[in-house]
């Protein structure tokens, strides 16, 4: 009997070990499985910008891969319409980051208080005097020249020497031959006015536009209709001197059809001639993405990011350790002395200028 009782007993123990395990609530089997869908999801970052900012899908690509990242853009117009979008919405911010302010919109961004600061470790490959704001609320990513361009053709078969500085445009020589963009309704129009006040300062700049106006100067509405409409050299225009910038000639080159050895168009560099437009980017208060957002910036400044800067948009990358394009190495000019404005003269004084320089150039 004894040996029975313990036989049995082995028995029920194998029984109980071997009986399939009672089902336990859903929530505690599916919780794990769906914690692990989520993370495995991409974040997703918005990026607001102007709507010429563009980079490589591959560049961008290998973010969103290293942190299971997707980005969303949200082109918004022009630098300021864009701007004036990411100020209406700061209560309830449309993006995590923000891409295209410049130096011309600075104070305007600042004053609003729609950036949170971020000392990014990459700042110390950038050069001090592209960061402008101590508070690191709007950090620099790129930077172009605005200049006076000119066909270097039609001078050569004419015999005359290309306009060396801006004063050079009031002389008798260069009548008739000039066409820049209105700042009203243009950036580079913009810049260039700005050239003309840093240069000539708030005294002077007016007496210089009116020469201009008595040397036939043409003004249009914006960059395509001067380059492609009226500039000798890219057009059926017969104006040899136009407002643009200084990389325009790398992009002559870049995508003309044939090859060419040198570039048919060149810069005025003297002092002053020209205006740097710096642009930033910024982390928009209330974003939900802190951390993902600091990385973004952090990647858009890196040498990866900043080495596909030059021929996406034909600007150059802040970051010094960023290697140029042969094409920029070859036929782009920095000019050693731009003309500066300060941000917040151009917050206080731009539409002032504007108005001015309509009155003498227009009425």
């Amino acid at each position: 009997m004894k040996h029975l009782l313990i036989y049995l007993s082995i028995v029920l123990l194998i029984s109980v070990a071997c009986a399939p395990t009672p089902a336990t609530p859903a929530t505690s089997i599916e919780a794990p499985a769906a914690a692990t869908e989520v993370a495995s999801e991409p974040a997703v970052i918005s990026l607001m910008s102007h709507d010429s900012f563009s980079i490589s899908e591959e560049v961008i690509a290998e973010f969103e891969a290293t942190n299971n990242a997707r980005v969303e853009y949200l082109p918004s117009g022009d630098a300021g319409s864009a701007l004036n979008q990411a100020i209406l919405s700061k209560n309830n911010p449309l993006a995590d980051v923000f891409f295209g302010v410049d130096n011309t919109f600075m104070s305007r961004a600042l004053d609003a208080d729609v950036f949170d600061p971020y000392d990014s470790p990459l700042l110390e490959n950038v050069p001090d005097e592209l960061e402008l704001d101590p508070q690191n609320r709007l950090l620099p990513v790129d930077y172009g020249d605005v200049c006076l361009n000119y066909d270097k053709a039609w001078f050569i078969e004419r015999g005359i020497d290309p306009p060396a500085d801006l004063n050079a445009l009031k002389e008798p020589t260069y009548k008739g031959l000039t066409v820049i963009e209105n700042p009203a309704t243009s950036s580079p129009g913009l810049a260039f006015l700005l050239a003309t006040v840093g240069h000539f300062g708030e005294e002077g700049y007016l007496d210089y536009w009116q020469a201009l106006r008595d040397n036939d100067v043409l003004v249009v509405d914006g960059w395509e209709e001067a380059y492609w409409g009226q500039f000798s050299a890219a057009s059926d225009g017969d104006r040899p001197i136009v407002v643009s910038y200084a990389s325009s000639p790398p992009a002559e080159v870049f995508f003309a059809e044939e090859p060419m050895e040198e570039a048919p168009t060149a810069v005025v560099l003297g002092d002053g001639a020209c205006f740097r437009q710096i642009e930033f980017i910024g982390i928009l208060r209330g974003t939900e993405q802190r951390a993902l957002a600091e990385k973004l910036i952090d990647f858009m400044l890196s040498k990866g990011f900043q080495e596909d800067i030059p021929l996406q948009m034909f600007v150059f990358p802040a970051n010094e350790t960023a290697a140029l394009p042969d094409v920029f190495v070859q036929y782009a000019k920095i000019p050693e002395s731009p003309a500066y404005v300060s941000p917040e003269a151009i917050e206080s004084n731009r539409e002032a200028w504007i108005e001015a320089w309509t009155e003498t150039v227009l009425r």
